[in-house]
């Protein structure tokens, strides 16, 4: 039991402090996706804005050589757990244990579809408090998304020492 505990001492040394300009970078890239989405969702009167998009912006701008900042995970991971949050939602209400089900169930789903996007992990929850039709699937899920990862493509690939994406499929 004790060596149970020991392991939650950590250790580790905390990771390096980024650059200046690194998080200058991360600064103006999530402003500008974020800027995108709520200017499109105010000039076309459809919801774009979605939470778990500041958490994607903190990905795709600070970390964006990561597996779960590619576009298939944004977009595939968005999409899959809110399906899934959508799917629980409308066979099982909005209950806390429905809620808990929609997302492990979104959980494995990306595990198994190689689509790991951790910020999309919050979608199934989100879908669960706000009780959306199945509209929320396409506006704001996976059109905000979309826009998020064109803002990054756009964005990253103005900068010298960024190649994004490294994949798409």
């Amino acid at each position: 039991m004790t060596h149970y505990f020991s392991k939650m001492r950590g250790g580790a040394a905390l990771p390096p402090q980024p650059a200046l300009r690194l998080v200058a970078i991360a600064w103006l890239g999530g402003f500008l996706a974020i800027a995108a989405v709520g200017l499109l969702t105010d000039a076309s009167n459809m919801p774009l804005v979605l939470g778990s998009f500041g958490a994607t912006c903190v990905m795709v701008f600070g970390f964006p050589d990561l597996p779960f900042s590619q576009p298939r995970n944004v977009i595939g991971g968005h999409f899959l757990s809110t399906l899934t949050g959508l799917a629980f939602l409308s066979v099982f209400g909005p209950h806390w244990w429905s809620m808990a089900l929609a997302l492990a169930t979104a959980i494995a789903l990306m595990l198994v579809t190689r689509t790991v996007h951790p910020p999309a992990g919050s979608n199934p929850v989100i879908v669960m408090l706000a009780v959306p039709g199945w509209q929320f699937l396409l506006t704001p899920t996976l059109l905000g998304a979309v826009i998020v990862v064109a803002v990054a493509v756009l964005y990253n690939n103005l900068i010298k020492e960024r190649s994004y994406p490294k994949y798409w499929l």
